[in-house]
C-alpha cells in the first residue's frame, strides 16, 4: 500500500512536468515557424568599421550564389592582410615578447568546425583553420603543431611584424605596463556570419588578440561557443572586446540559445550582454569591460549589442547594399 501511494505521488507529479516540456517544445516549434516566413538573403554581417570592405569581398561570393563558408572565409581575409588593421592578421600588435599570434575559428551550416590558436608567421589564420576542419578528424590545433601543419598544407611562411607594430611595442617596452583595454579605437578582432541563397548560415573569427598579451595566451576569437557559434537551424553569432569575459559566459552560444527561443537577433544579443554584466559586476575587469555580440537568425534579421557605447559593426542585404550601423549599448564609457 506504501509502495502505491508512493507511485501516485510521484506520477501526480511527472504529469505537470511532462506538460510543461510539452508546452515549452510547442513555443520553440512555433518560433521556428515564425522565422521561417520572410526570409530575406543573401546577408552578410561583421565587427567594427573593417567589416565595410571584409563585407565587399564576402557579398562578391554571395551575390554570385555561392556558399556562405566560402564568403566568411574570403571576407575576413581581406583584414587579415591589411597591414593598417593593427589587431588582425599582418601587422598585428604583437605580444610582450615581441612575436605576432594569431587565433581564428570557422564554423559552416553543418556544425563542421576549425581553429588555430598561438599561430605564427601565417598571415591567414582563418584559412588554416579551415584546413583543420576539412583536412584533419580535429576542431583546433595550436602553437607550433599550427605552424607545423600549415606549412605542411602549403602556406607561405611570412614575417608579421610591421615596423609599424614594431615601434609601439618598443615603446611599450619602457614601461611594460600590461592591462587589457578594450574601446571605441581598439578594434581587436574581425568576426562574421553570412546567410547564403540557400539559407545557411556560417561564420568566422579572425584576431591577432590583446596587444602585450602574455605568451601563449588565447582569448576568445578560436573558441567555438565563445567568439563564434551557430545553429544552422537557428542562427549565429560572434563577439568582439575583451575575450576573457566572452569565454566565462560562453556568450555566443547564449545568444543563440535566446533566438532558439524566439528571440530577435537584436534583443538575443542584448540579453547576452546583459548576462556578461551581471556576471562581471563585482569583476576587476568591468570598469574597462567592452564586449560587442552580432547575431543573425534564419530570417535573414540581425542585430547587434555592446556592453558600453562605440561598437558598430558593418551589414550588406539586397535592401540597403553595404553600410555601417552602430550597437546599441547597456553602458556610456565614462
Amino acid at each position: 500500500m506504501s509502495s502505491r501511494r508512493k507511485f501516485l505521488k510521484l506520477s501526480s507529479i511527472g504529469v505537470p512536468l511532462l506538460g510543461t516540456s510539452i508546452f515549452q517544445s510547442s513555443i520553440v516549434e512555433a518560433a521556428t515557424k515564425k522565422r521561417s516566413k520572410g526570409v530575406k538573403k543573401p546577408v552578410v554581417i561583421s565587427t567594427w568599421r573593417n567589416g565595410i570592405q571584409a563585407n565587399e569581398a564576402a557579398w562578391k561570393v554571395l551575390s554570385a550564389k555561392g556558399e556562405s563558408l566560402d564568403a566568411v572565409e574570403q571576407g575576413v581575409m581581406v583584414v587579415e592582410a591589411d597591414p593598417k588593421d593593427r589587431s588582425v592578421g599582418y601587422g598585428g600588435r604583437p605580444d610582450k615578447e615581441g612575436n605576432v599570434t594569431l587565433d581564428a575559428c570557422i564554423m559552416d551550416h553543418m556544425s563542421n568546425v576549425g581553429a588555430v590558436a598561438y599561430l605564427k608567421n601565417v598571415k591567414h589564420a582563418i584559412s588554416v583553420a579551415r584546413k583543420v576542419m576539412e583536412e584533419t578528424p580535429h576542431a583546433m590545433i595550436v602553437g607550433d603543431g599550427a605552424y607545423r601543419f600549415a606549412m605542411d598544407q602549403g602556406f607561405k611562411h611570412e614575417n608579421l611584424l610591421t615596423p609599424e607594430s614594431e615601434k609601439e611595442w618598443k615603446e611599450w617596452l619602457k614601461k611594460s605596463n600590461y592591462k587589457p583595454v578594450i574601446n571605441i579605437e581598439n578594434h581587436d578582432t574581425i568576426g562574421m556570419l553570412a546567410l547564403d541563397e540557400n539559407g545557411n548560415i556560417s561564420g568566422s573569427c579572425t584576431t591577432s588578440g590583446a596587444a602585450w598579451k602574455m605568451p601563449g595566451r588565447v582569448g576568445d576569437s578560436p573558441i567555438i561557443g565563445a567568439g563564434l557559434f551557430l545553429d544552422n537551424e537557428v542562427g549565429g553569432a560572434v563577439a568582439t572586446g575583451l575575450g576573457e569575459a566572452v569565454i566565462r559566459t560562453a556568450a555566443t552560444t547564449i545568444c543563440v540559445e535566446y533566438m532558439r527561443m524566439g528571440m530577435h537577433p537584436q534583443e538575443a544579443a542584448k540579453k547576452a550582454i546583459e548576462r556578461i554584466c551581471d556576471k562581471h559586476k563585482n569583476h576587476p575587469d568591468m570598469p574597462n569591460l567592452q564586449v560587442g555580440i552580432l547575431a543573425l537568425n534564419k530570417n535573414g534579421e540581425y542585430g547587434g549589442f555592446g556592453v558600453r557605447s562605440g561598437f558598430n559593426y558593418a551589414i550588406c542585404d539586397n535592401d540597403k547594399g553595404n553600410r555601417l550601423e552602430d550597437a546599441g549599448y547597456k553602458l556610456k564609457w565614462d
